[in-house]
């Protein structure tokens, strides 16, 4: 028996079922055009998000970083202060010798942070939606205020006090000066920034060669011609600093 299969009357071309099929064809090929390009589009731009936001966090803990290596200078600097105002205090014999020794040991007097980064921080709503990280805001926002705290309640202030007192003039004067406290103060400050940078790395997901890598490209990208007569300008400063230190011992002798 020959058994002959026949195309439905209703799908044949020109029927109406025939018209729904081809129609619903093509309403799938366009929906599946339509997500694979608002898809496509949306994966590409959410990775552009994700790469903003890593830049937005490293930039943020770079300077982070810089402000802990500026208090790190500070607490250099009050530890030799300390150390020498010890040495003066165990031998008061020798303040004449040692007392303008104080001239070159103050430096640290004139570290400032750099307040560039959390003024964009802080006043950028786009910032804030790009990071989107709740954790990683408060805790930049805690190291702000703490660094803010730090200049106003304490670093201001022991510049004032030292600026006031004679300390290369009187013996007195230098003994006054509590170092040995500035000294534990500045290092419990120090402790907690080195604490709220730790917390950000670890909240944003960042490593440390994430900072080393992001660290040289900011280095790479400074002017090189800049860079060039910086250090042209502090050859020549020693240059001369050098041929004043000869004078002036040849006229002692």
């Amino acid at each position: 028996m020959n058994i002959k299969l026949h195309t439905p009357t209703t799908l044949k071309t020109g029927s109406g079922m025939s018209s729904l099929r081809q129609f619903l064809l093509s309403l799938l090929a366009t929906t599946v055009s339509i997500v694979l390009t608002f898809g496509t589009a949306a994966v590409i731009d959410h990775n552009k998000k994700q790469v903003a936001k890593k830049e937005i966090e490293m930039m943020v803990i770079n300077d982070l970083d810089q402000t802990i290596a500026t208090f790190q200078r500070v607490d250099s600097g009050m530890r030799e202060c300390r150390n020498l105002q010890m040495e003066i205090a165990a031998h008061p014999e020798r303040f004449d010798s040692l007392r303008f020794s104080f001239v070159s040991k103050l430096s640290w007097m004139s570290e400032e942070p750099v307040e560039t980064v959390e003024k964009i921080f802080s006043t950028s709503i786009e910032t804030f939606n790009t990071v989107g990280n709740a954790n990683f805001v408060n805790t930049v926002s805690e190291f702000y205020m703490n660094r803010r705290k730090y200049k106003t309640t304490f670093f201001d202030k022991i510049k004032s006090e030292i600026g006031q007192k004679p300390i290369t003039q009187s013996l007195d004067s230098l003994m006054s000066i509590n170092f040995p406290e500035y000294v534990c103060i500045n290092g419990a400050f120090l402790l907690e920034m080195k604490d709220y940078r730790n917390r950000c790395m670890k909240t944003a997901g960042i490593t440390e060669e994430d900072m080393k890598a992001f660290s040289q490209q900011t280095v790479a990208a400074m002017n090189p011609e800049k860079e060039a007569l910086n250090m042209r300008l502090i050859e020549e400063f020693d240059s001369c600093a050098e041929v004043i230190q000869q004078s002036m011992a040849k006229r002692k002798n």
